[in-house]
């Protein structure tokens, strides 16, 4: 593998959780363990108007556009040379299979210790004997749902790997894993339900089974094992199409969550992340979408990376609540933060998109925001709205980048001493809202960047320049009704 190969690395799946014995036979019946499954359905409205939009797996779309090929030949697994932008499926559930294995489901540790056996082998067959290419080696792991505690399990647990095999791993990105458990009905699912190996979703155990010391609360923590920015989180924010276990799952699961994995547990600390309106598998599933498989690539191969957060500097009340506050009621409320990024391009997904209607928004309390003193902080708490990653390689004109960014600010609603005030103002208006277009050129001395107002202007024009405040941009937001802010871009090479 010669430096010239990074970043197309040897891509390692592995798939996701199989409970009963049916759906393990069924698992080890599939050649690619669900990677190359596709989709002819993009939901758009909540009234289940649905749209055609071929998606065809992404199997396919990396051996169309990326020139991957599978590890298979003449009905078996290629065991001689493998060439570097090979996609190699971990089969682990084959020994739980009575057709193929002895009938043992492999526990997480088990399994964890089998993927590091098995990026051993992928080392020997991509590299051979030249030390120089054992050197430079490296692999990129993409799992769905436990298929990243397998991973995470690998990278972090120091009786399964070490540091040396950890350095092997280029990238990480998961698709809908509960890093930080399941919940049902808002518990977390008991240690003693060991049936079918339910309880590997509890916290618990996966702290035992994850290395981490002590009982902590939380299990989404790389414990320092693994660089945090070089494992990215997919997540799903549609419960409702989520059909398994005729829909009960997605009944105890409820909103804030992909039907299974509440949003809050589908993402590792201090992890880019990026959410789409999709459920956890099925026809409308995140790993067979085109937003997956945009961020996917993106993650994998780009050489850019854009992080956006909201300084809030002002956020108005409406005349009545000022009134109220003015006269010295005491005001209680609390904000949505909405941003949806999509780049420029025939397709019709979009990178991120955190909305207030898919429970998928920024909360904050206005004491968090521009009070910090009474909130107990000794900074804002900022929202971090995006992580982005973009490929300049895809500029097929100049050397511009172009991405829009939605953004919206709303409120969830306003208690004046103590009681909801919904006399004279509809619940949740907007105080700001608007579609920004940002076009990043790309140059020897660094970045160049350029934004207009979408919602004003046509998005073709060439915007206003932002001087870079050392390696960040600002850029001011504004409302007829008061509210006064910045976005807050940071740029940087990714890779």
């Amino acid at each position: 593998m010669a430096k010239t190969m990074a970043p197309y690395y040897p891509i390692i799946y592995v798939r996701g959780y199989a409970m009963t014995p049916g759906e393990i036979a069924d698992a080890a019946s599939m050649p690619y363990m669900g990677f190359n499954q596709g989709a002819t359905k993009l939901r758009q409205a909540w009234d289940g108007r649905v749209t055609k939009h071929i998606f065809e797996s992404p199997l396919i779309r990396l051996m169309k556009e990326y020139d991957y090929r599978d590890c298979f030949a003449d009905g078996a697994e290629i065991s001689g040379s493998l060439p570097a932008r090979s996609i190699v499926i971990y089969r682990y559930y084959e020994t739980a299979d009575s057709d193929l294995g002895d009938g043992k489901t492999l526990s997480i540790p088990e399994a964890a210790r089998g993927l590091q056996a098995l990026i051993q082998r992928v080392r020997r067959q991509v590299c051979g004997d030249d030390s120089q290419l054992l050197a430079e080696f490296k692999v990129h792991l993409v799992a769905h749902s436990m298929g990243g505690l397998v991973i995470r399990a690998f990278l972090q647990n120091d009786a399964i790997s070490t540091p040396a095999d950890r350095a092997l791993v280029a990238k990480v990105f998961t698709y809908g894993t509960p890093h930080n458990g399941i919940e049902m009905a808002g518990i977390n699912v008991p240690a003693v339900l060991g049936l079918w190996d339910i309880n590997n979703f509890n916290r618990q155990q996966m702290a035992k089974y994850l290395g981490l010391p002590g009982k902590p609360e939380r299990v989404d923590s790389l414990d320092g094992k693994f660089d945090p920015q070089r494992f990215f989180c997919f997540v799903g924010t549609n419960h409702r199409d989520y059909a398994a276990a005729l829909g009960v799952s997605r009944l105890l699961a409820g909103e804030m969550s992909d039907g299974l994995v509440k949003i809050e547990n589908a993402t590792v600390s201090g992890a880019p992340r990026a959410f789409a309106y999709r459920s956890h598998s099925g026809p409308f599933g995140v790993v067979n979408s085109e937003e997956g498989y945009q961020n996917l690539v993106r993650f994998l191969f780009g050489d850019l990376r854009v992080d956006g957060s909201l300084d809030v500097d002002a956020l108005p009340l409406p005349p009545s609540v000022q009134k109220a506050k003015d006269a010295g009621k005491q005001i209680r409320g609390s904000y949505y933060f909405e941003a949806t990024v999509a780049p420029r391009g025939s397709f019709s997904a979009k990178l991120t998109e955190r909305r207030r209607d898919t429970y998928s928004a920024v909360l904050r309390r206005y004491d968090e925001l521009l009070r910090v003193d009474r909130a107990g902080r000794d900074a804002p708490r900022s929202p971090a709205l995006f992580s982005t990653f973009l490929d300049s390689k895809r500029i097929t004109v100049g050397k511009t980048l172009v991405f829009s960014v939605e953004l919206a600010v709303s409120s969830t609603g306003y208690t004046i001493d103590d009681s909801f005030w919904l006399d004279q103002h509809i619940e949740g208006e907007y105080l700001f809202r608007d579609t920004l277009t940002l076009k990043l050129t790309l140059g020897q001395d660094g970045f160049r960047l350029r934004y207009l107002s979408s919602d004003e202007n046509w998005s073709e024009g060439q915007g206003r320049l932002v001087d870079p405040t050392g390696d960040q941009y600002l850029i001011p937001l504004t409302s007829s009704k008061g509210f006064r802010g910045q976005l807050r871009l940071s740029v940087s090479r990714s890779g």
